[in-house]
């Protein structure tokens, strides 16, 4: 170990269970920010601020099924896990899923089946299906937790396991932010006001954790019947045909409107903080926000949208100096980074086309789907609702979201995003200003190196031994030496509101940045665990694209091919790999856990 590592306080860069700002997740682990432990700068996250982090925060989903739930709450703790706070979905359904037969059956309830022509046959459990009776969806002995009568209000043995159930998961968060966890999300309807009370009651109970409601409201029918469509592959309908499964689930939205109450007086009452996202961000609602944290998702959920575009994200092309295999800088391309940039605007020119015309395809295949489906069952219904003649309100849903569907179409806009420095900007100067509106913004600069700039690593090596060492034990929160340096801490911060934008934006983006920034970005769209962050390989010559989905963001990856003076694409899975470090020893620092939940993993 080099003299300035045995120098370092260990007992004050240590965090123990009860004094570590990440509740004992980095027991024992050495922090390095210029020798100074990190959290002296911040007790929660990422940030060098001051919070009120000594309250933990529990955020309460609301709203009906269908209504957009699972997408806030899976970009919302991507987000915040990204910030560095430790945070957990806790999912009700899913419980639900898993609880016993027994008490399903003493309810009375069985899965919704469908009958094939030739069998008559239920294709979950093959027994024979039975007639529904009248405005029901059919059912067969093939016993579940599921079916849209276990959601009658009405069904009192139902309802009971179903508090039982949101209660016991509610406990389950409650226990894992006792034991060290900083944001946890109960994710369910929580759709009535006794339900709400009843969790408000719980956790008056407990100190230092704040309650925070998120309710999202949807009233635009196009996007309703869409997150239909997609709730028809949940697991609650798996081997369920998908017009049964969508017609159970209907049946189980309206037991579900039926006791629906919104959020309002009775919660005001008992002064709680909410927030309302109605038509996912049109109009927001907030309600007595006075937390840090409860702050933060407030501001961020407000910065959502489900227009179709693209997240690309590439390094520059080749500079001078990383030929020469220096970092930092501010070195112009060299003449194979001409070529790329010049390649890239051909290859932006074709992409920007060829996503237009699969958002098209995409709507025509889906607007037929609806419009087969919604014939299937009620036979020359979409003929019948736009001929203006007698159907049912279902056939003119369907055809008003076939009609939104195919009028709906990609942003014209695109915008170019680089740093300050030049080789971005030279990067991007073979885009035509006629179609692209390029922007220079300082907060997509490299990370600055302090006293190791436009130095090699083997320099580094050599004249700061003590540094490069601190660097190797750990890389995300190493602070480089000398006036301004940085951390990739450093550089979560300083791209937060870069994240916002992207989030905000409805058009399509290229980000030409650097090494550290693209990694960064990358660890918040693919919920990388930001410890993985600094030892993500990200070579020069590939484009990552990003696109947010109702799930998720789907990634697609192109490599610069120099002798064909192109792109291919290449196996998005493997195309980003994390260097974990050589033959560890047992005199090797231990390795960092992740703030975030490890929900994404790579292999060497």
């Amino acid at each position: 170990m080099s003299e300035r590592l045995r120098r370092l306080p260990y007992e004050n860069l240590s965090t123990t269970e009860d004094s570590s700002p990440m509740g004992g997740m980095f027991f024992g682990t050495p922090r390095f920010a210029n020798s100074v432990p990190f959290f002296r700068f911040q007790r929660f996250g990422h940030g060098d601020v001051h919070t009120d982090s000594d309250h933990k925060l529990v955020v309460v989903m609301v709203g009906l099924p269908a209504r957009g739930k699972s997408y806030i709450v899976k970009k919302l703790k991507r987000y915040l896990s990204w910030l560095g706070f430790q945070t957990k979905i806790f999912n009700v359904g899913d419980r639900r899923r898993l609880a016993g037969s027994g008490d399903a059956a003493q309810a009375g309830q069985h899965r919704p089946h469908s009958t094939g022509s030739t069998t008559g046959r239920c294709s979950g459990c093959s027994s024979p299906g039975g007639e529904a009776p009248a405005g029901k969806a059919p059912a067969c002995q093939c016993e579940t937790r599921h079916p849209s009568a276990f959601f009658d209000p009405d069904n009192k043995q139902a309802k009971q396991i179903r508090e039982q159930v949101a209660l016991e998961v509610f406990e389950d968060l409650l226990r894992w932010l006792q034991a060290g966890g900083q944001i946890a999300i109960h994710d369910a309807t929580n759709s009535t006001i006794e339900r709400r009370k009843a969790l408000i009651s719980r956790l008056k109970s407990e100190t230092d954790m704040n309650l925070l409601f998120v309710e999202s409201i949807c009233n635009d029918r196009d996007i309703i019947n869409r997150n239909i469509k997609l709730k028809t592959h949940s697991p609650d309908y798996v081997g369920i045909d998908p017009d049964v499964a969508e017609a159970d689930f209907r049946a189980r939205l309206r037991n579900y409107e039926r006791a629906y109450r919104t959020i309002g007086a009775a919660e005001e009452m008992l002064d709680v903080q909410y927030c309302k996202i109605i038509d996912v961000g049109k109009k927001v609602i907030a309600y007595n926000i006075q937390g840090f944290l409860e702050s933060q998702v407030v501001f961020y959920l407000m910065n959502m949208n489900l227009e179709p575009r693209v997240i690309y994200i590439t390094r520059h092309g080749e500079s001078e100096d990383n030929a020469a295999g220096r970092i930092g800088g501010d070195a112009s391309l060299s003449p194979s980074g001409v070529a790329y940039a010049k390649a890239l605007s051909r290859f932006i020119d074709r992409r920007r086309l060829e996503f237009a015309v699969e958002v098209e395809e995409h709507n025509r295949q889906l607007a037929q789907s609806i419009c087969s489906s919604t014939t299937s069952s009620t036979p020359g219904a979409c003929s019948e609702a736009e001929s203006g003649t007698s159907h049912s309100a279902a056939a003119a849903d369907a055809l008003r979201l076939e009609q939104s569907l195919l009028r709906r179409r990609v942003h014209p806009g695109f915008e170019v995003w680089t740093s300050m420095l030049k080789r971005t900007m030279e990067t991007a100067e073979y885009f035509d200003p006629q179609i692209y509106r390029v922007k220079n913004i300082k907060s997509l600069n490299e990370i600055y190196a302090g006293k190791c700039e436009g130095m090699t690593y083997s320099e580094i090596a050599r004249q700061y031994p003590d540094e490069y060492e601190a660097r190797q034990l750990d890389k995300f929160y190493y602070r480089y030496p000398g006036i301004g340096g940085e951390s990739y801490a450093d550089v979560v911060l300083r791209l937060q509101q870069v994240i916002v934008e992207l989030e905000r934006i409805r058009h399509s983006v290229l980000l030409v940045t650097h090494r550290a920034m693209a990694r960064t970005l990358l660890a918040y769209f693919m919920d990388i665990p930001t410890t993985h962050m600094p030892d993500m390989e990200l070579p020069l010559g590939y484009i990552y694209a990003c696109e947010p989905r109702p799930f998720g963001n789907h990634l697609r990856v192109w490599r610069y091919v120099p002798h064909l003076d192109d792109f291919e694409e290449v196996d998005s899975a493997s195309a980003i790999r994390i260097r974990y470090p050589q033959n560890p020893t047992s005199n090797d620092a231990p390795p960092l856990p992740s703030p975030a939940e490890p929900a994404y993993s790579a292999k060497n």
